[in-house]
């Protein structure tokens, strides 16, 4: 096994980093590290004899985690901003309907499963109760107890 990063590389996380029960101080499913943050590899070590474990140092958060390589990226890499991540709770702005029939209601809660960042413009991938849709950012924001920008918010 070769790292494909190498000590102070500049690297970018691209999925977000939530707490498996091992990190000190938070609680299982606390947000660690959002996905597209950078930080700077410090160490490279071996788990479970099979997988590269990166070190990574979290400038802004102040926080060193460790990350599996296909985790990362290099830093140099394009990256597509987005401001939901998958598990993010968000909210419908307006009804949402498919073929005239009201699939969630103005101000029901859905859960982010996935985002596309392959497409233009970027896309989510809601579960309004039981029913996937796949909606524009437009069309949700966070609910008022977790908002995150004056952007999206309802």
């Amino acid at each position: 096994m070769k790292p494909e990063y190498d000590y102070g590389e500049v690297v970018r996380v691209v999925r977000t980093i939530r707490d498996d029960g091992t990190f000190p101080g938070k609680q299982r499913g606390d947000l660690i590290v959002r996905k597209g943050s950078t930080g700077y590899v410090r160490d490279v070590g071996v788990f479970l004899q099979d997988q590269l474990i990166y070190q990574i140092h979290f400038i802004e958060e102040d926080l060193i985690v460790g990350c599996r390589s296909q985790e990362l990226i290099s830093a140099d890499e394009p990256w597509v901003e987005s401001e939901f991540e998958f598990g993010d709770w968000i909210r419908a702005v307006n009804h949402l309907a498919i073929k005239g029939e009201i699939i969630a209601e103005a101000g029901a809660e859905g859960q982010v499963m996935s985002v596309r960042r392959d497409l233009d413009p970027v896309l989510y991938e809601v579960l309004f109760r039981d029913r996937m849709l796949l909606v524009p950012i437009s069309a949700i924001c966070w609910p008022p107890e977790t908002e995150q920008t004056e952007e999206v918010a309802c």
